[in-house]
């Protein structure tokens, strides 16, 4: 590619940026002043960056990145090449988790599949909504007071303002898809606690 080229295509990634921030934003209902208080960055600069008339920077992306749970290369959206296959990079995790990403675009719903090594439970909290799909092994749910046995073919879906962990009932590894989405209504489980009829 020649050096005027490269300049327009650049020219086109970067002014494609402020109308993903701003469907983003819309797509998740955020006010821009909601957006800056979660941010740190000021009412007026994201307009402007929303709007074409201030050029984004990595200070300013990586924040908008974090707030919205996307990673920040979805921001940055590279030229489409026609081809609608997802190209998978396994991302491995600690004690021996690996984690593949099976959706790369921001939306409202994030699809992954996982590989989890067993390790101890940590119950968390945040927004959003999840469903687990268990591929092979035994996955092991707690939700509040709940503890949940999920076998293959097996799912669940909560709200994950609900204290909740998730990860291989024994010392086995457990295959599972894990789908996130931003918002969530009730939390609905599909499955029988461990020990129950």
């Amino acid at each position: 590619m020649n050096t005027e080229a490269g300049d327009v295509e650049l020219e086109r990634i970067l002014d494609g940026i402020g109308p993903r921030l701003r469907g983003l934003r819309r797509e998740r209902g955020l006010t821009l002043e909601a957006l800056a208080s979660a941010t740190g960055i000021s009412v007026s600069t994201l307009s402007r960056v929303e709007s074409g008339k201030r050029r984004p920077t990595l200070d300013l992306l990586i924040p908008l990145a974090r707030v919205h749970r996307v990673a920040l290369d979805q921001l940055v959206a590279a030229p489409t090449s026609g081809d609608p296959r997802v190209h998978l990079q396994p991302l491995r995790r600690k004690r021996g988790s690996v984690l593949v990403p099976l959706t790369q675009y921001p939306g409202r719903v994030q699809v992954f599949k996982q590989v989890l090594a067993p390790r101890e439970p940590e119950l968390v909290t945040h927004a959003g909504y999840e469903w687990l799909y268990v591929l092979a092994g035994r996955l092991r749910l707690i939700l509040g007071d709940r503890d949940i046995t999920l076998l293959p073919g097996e799912t669940a879906e909560f709200d994950t303002s609900e204290p909740h962990w998730f990860g291989p009932e024994d010392t086995n590894a457990v295959e599972i898809l894990h789908l996130f989405g931003p918002h969530g209504d009730q939390a609905v489980v599909r499955a029988r606690p461990s020990g129950g009829s």
